[in-house]
């Protein structure tokens, strides 16, 4: 029983680093790979779209983040990065996109919508009390209304 133990274990030891990759080697460049990363904070993952491409996993992250290296020993600003990415992938690559033409719905989307629902609301809740105001409670639906409630008006009058 032991050995079947030690086997099962060594099995699963064995397949666990069929899926271990390659360590990133050490930076050649501290400060280069600094600047990087602080660039990538600012560069969304186009896989993952809710995390950036210093934080991202993906391998598309990490080709960016390689091609931003590339760029940035070639003596590439900040800006040139940004602007060749932007010019390849478009403002959605941006966490913070600027304001422009084709943006604007982008930044004032969820006022937008805001406003959208105050007005439907509003709409729902004034209709509402149209059709309440409209229709009056007649002796005829009271008395209804009691009879299958199972009561009387004698005993809500003692």
């Amino acid at each position: 029983m032991m050995r079947m133990l030690i086997a099962v274990g060594l099995l699963a030891i064995v397949s666990a680093a069929g899926f271990a990759k390659e360590a990133a080697p050490l930076a050649d460049d501290p400060v280069l790979e600094k600047r990087l990363m602080n660039l990538a904070g600012e560069i969304r993952c186009l896989v993952c779209q809710n995390q950036t491409i210093a934080d991202s996993q993906a391998e598309l992250a990490a080709d960016l983040r390689n091609e931003m290296r590339i760029q940035m020993r070639r003596g590439a600003s900040d800006q040139d990065v940004i602007d060749y990415l932007v010019a390849r992938y478009g403002d959605f690559v941006l966490y913070r996109p600027p304001l422009k033409a084709t943006t604007v719905l982008l930044w004032s989307g969820p006022a937008i919508l805001l406003v959208m629902g105050i007005v439907l609301l509003t709409n729902g809740l004034m209709r509402r009390r149209e059709h309440d105001a409209e229709e009056p409670i007649t002796d005829a639906v009271r008395a209804r209304a009691q009879e299958l409630l199972g009561t009387n008006s004698q005993t809500e009058r003692t």
